[in-house]
Order: C-alpha cells, then sequence, then structure tokens
C-alpha cells in the first residue's frame, strides 16, 4: 500500500523546485495533488511534466482571498485536504540589515510569514472538521540559526517556527499535525540568485564557500526534502507535532 493512497495534497509554491519534486513524490504515493503558485504558465507546464490526478490553481498567497479560493477550488475538486505543504517562499535582497530597503522586508515578510499564516488559517478549519490532518511548515536552517546580509529571510523563516508550534498546539485536539521542515542550501532558482546576490558574478564560489560549511560535503537536492516530507505527511509521522526536522546535511549540529 503506498503511503497516501487516496489523500488530497494540497503543495504551494508548487511549480517547481521542492514543491514541484514533492507533488512528484507525492503522487506516486497515491495522492491526489492540488499545486498552487503565481503564474498560470508555470503551472502548466509543471502539471505536464507530472502523472496523476494534480488541480493548479494560480493564487498569491500573501492574499487573503487568494488563500480562500485555493482552498474552495481545491475542496470543490477532491473535497477534502488530508495534507498541507505550506511550501510558498521568497528569499529577499542580499543585503546588510541597515541597507535593507523596507518594501523588500514588507514582500519577504508577506510571502513567507502572511502566506504561511494565511494558509493555516484557511486550511486548518478543513482539517479539524475531518479531525485529521498533516502540515508541514517549509522553514529553513536560517529559521533555526543567524546569518549575515539575508535579515528579511532569516526573521520570516523564524517566524515560522513560531507559526508552526502555535498552529500545532491549537490542532492537536483535533488529531491535526503541524511540523516545519528547515533545509540546508538545496539545488534550486532560490539558492542561485542567493548566491549571485552575496558576490555578483561569483556565483560558484559562493556556493564552495557555502558546501565547506555543510558536514555532508554537499547541497541538498529537492529530492532530500521531499522525502522528509513525506514522511510527516504520512501515516508513519502520527504522534510526531510541533516539531523542528532539520534536512541539512549535519550543519545545526554544529
Amino acid at each position: 500500500m503506498t503511503r497516501l493512497q487516496d489523500k488530497v495534497a494540497l503543495i504551494t509554491g508548487g511549480a517547481a523546485g521542492i514543491g514541484l519534486e514533492t507533488a512528484r513524490l507525492f503522487l506516486s504515493e497515491g495522492a491526489r495533488v492540488v499545486l498552487v503558485d503565481l503564474n498560470e504558465d508555470d503551472l502548466e507546464k509543471a502539471a505536464n511534466d507530472l502523472t496523476g490526478p494534480v488541480l493548479t490553481v494560480a493564487a498569491d498567497v500573501s492574499r487573503a482571498e487568494d488563500t480562500a479560493r485555493y482552498v474552495r477550488e481545491a475542496m470543490d475538486r477532491f473535497g477534502r485536504i488530508d495534507v498541507f505543504f505550506n511550501n510558498a517562499g521568497i528569499e529577499g535582497k542580499v543585503a546588510p540589515l541597515v541597507d535593507q530597503k523596507i518594501d523588500d522586508f514588507d514582500r519577504v515578510m508577506a510571502v513567507n510569514v502572511r502566506g504561511a499564516f494565511l494558509g493555516l488559517q484557511h486550511v486548518l478549519p478543513v482539517m479539524i472538521a475531518q479531525k485529521s490532518g498533516s502540515i508541514i511548515n517549509m522553514s529553513s536552517i536560517a529559521g533555526l540559526k543567524g546569518s549575515p546580509n539575508v535579515a528579511p529571510y532569516i526573521t520570516s523563516k523564524h517566524a515560522v517556527v513560531g507559526l508552526t508550534r502555535a498552529a500545532a498546539i491549537e490542532a492537536a485536539q483535533d488529531n491535526v499535525r503541524v511540523n516545519s521542515v528547515h533545509p540546508s542550501p538545496v539545488n534550486t532558482r532560490m539558492m542561485r540568485a542567493l548566491e549571485d546576490g552575496f558576490s555578483p558574478g561569483q556565483g560558484d564560489a559562493v556556493k564552495d564557500q557555502l558546501t565547506a560549511g555543510i558536514p555532508l560535503g554537499r547541497y541538498g537536492e529537492s529530492a532530500d526534502i521531499s522525502a522528509l516530507v513525506l514522511f510527516l505527511a504520512s501515516d508513519d509521522a502520527a504522534f510526531i507535532t510541533g516539531a523542528q526536522y532539520p534536512v541539512d546535511g549535519g550543519m545545526a549540529a554544529g
């Protein structure tokens, strides 16, 4: 028996990277998947790359009305939501804290924090009514440690930990689990942007420097993260809630 047979999984930031890889894995485990992302064309491309029952919804996760709509469309199509991978996020600008623009800070917080909050606010009632569900919030190793020149991102990912812990306690009585995952640098578009931001035109050198700080000696791959997300989504993690899970090649150990 596959681990998510006939379950409905909702994934924000689902058109690429970790979100898309997780959708692929969930489908292989028997799930029906709802992909949410900003751009309709990106979602169509992602859906064409997948095999299985997939619904796509173009939405801005930082907008309450869009969040309500993606939850409503998921319910209209599939009638329930068993797994919510609250994954959408942006990296923001690379600059010292004193040079960060307030508009850039607000945008990072809008997507990474308000988007995660709104997702919880609209999905939790569905799961509470079902008396079951698993929510996995995307944080980062940046949600457990500090790092220079990315203060908005660091702040947002620490905030996700607070949301996770609060939601886990509130939802536990209704058999709804809420956990967060904390990846190291992963080979995705986001890390390419950050590498170039840290040292424009010297992305490969920055990658080598960051890799040197990972005890296992490499960046993560999207499949490394999706495997953990699948575990937390499945009944194998039935007694786990409110937890923070590094998937970081040992970075958090240092």
